[in-house]
């Protein structure tokens, strides 16, 4: 990551994809790097029973692994919604509301915390955070992840999940982002489907009509591979 992009927004062509395994990559180089990192999770919807008992995302403590700024929990991931739903679902069955001006507050608090924030995103890019008030009705304002992002204004990074159907995904997403004004500050190939048919050839088929750069090509794994330098995304 060049050291003018202080935050990027880690975005996904589906939910899946691999943001977590991205985001925390880019938390780990920044601290290897000497420079003080911290993920964010604005919102995260569905939580999980931890080896001690406790209930948490395991999203946001993977990128509490990988940062080194102990960071006020509420900052770092605002809306912790239990039910394993779309944001916008998941928040109404807590009763809550997620609004962007808490978000966009606990993004600043962490850039004066840090010398890089790196914010996952949920779901896709166009994730639905929240349909407004009671039985929305047809064309009713939709609040979405596109509008987090460019709220918070930074660059993106689009995670790209290596199945059939990504290429309209990828090219979609892209588009998209590109719509709302917003820097694509590169993009991450990461073969989720082992067995997908001409992944070579899709992949260089996005190398070239993806105007970024790629910034790796993950193999298949369930977690980071050995001997990938997640320092290589602070050229």
């Amino acid at each position: 990551m060049r050291s003018d992009l202080r935050s990027v927004f880690v975005i996904g062509t589906d939910t899946g994809v691999g943001k977590s395994l991205v985001s925390a990559a880019l938390l780990r180089g920044a601290a290897q790097a000497g420079l003080r990192a911290v993920g964010m999770k604005p919102v995260a919807a569905g939580i999980d029973p931890q080896p001690d008992g406790s209930l948490a995302c395991g999203d946001v403590l993977a990128l509490q692994a990988a940062g080194n700024v102990a960071a006020d929990p509420a900052l770092v991931n605002p809306f912790c919604l239990p039910d394993p739903l779309s944001p916008h679902l998941a928040a109404r069955r807590a009763g809550q509301r997620i609004t962007l001006a808490p978000l966009v507050a606990a993004h600043r608090a962490l850039c004066a915390q840090a010398d890089r924030v790196i914010v996952e995103g949920a779901g896709g890019f166009l994730v639905p955070l929240d349909e407004g008030d009671g039985d929305p009705a047809p064309g009713a304002p939709l609040l979405t992840g596109a509008d987090l992002a460019q709220a918070l204004g930074v660059p993106v990074v689009l995670v790209v999940g290596l199945r059939l159907g990504c290429l309209n995904h990828a090219l979609l997403t892209v588009e998209a982002v590109r719509a709302r004004g917003l820097t694509l500050a590169g993009w991450v190939a990461n073969r989720i489907d082992p067995a997908m048919a001409c992944a070579d050839e899709n992949l260089d088929f996005l190398r070239r009509h993806i105007p970024a750069p790629l910034l790796a090509d993950v193999p298949h794994a369930s977690r980071w591979p050995q001997g990938w330098q997640p320092s290589l995304f602070l050229s």
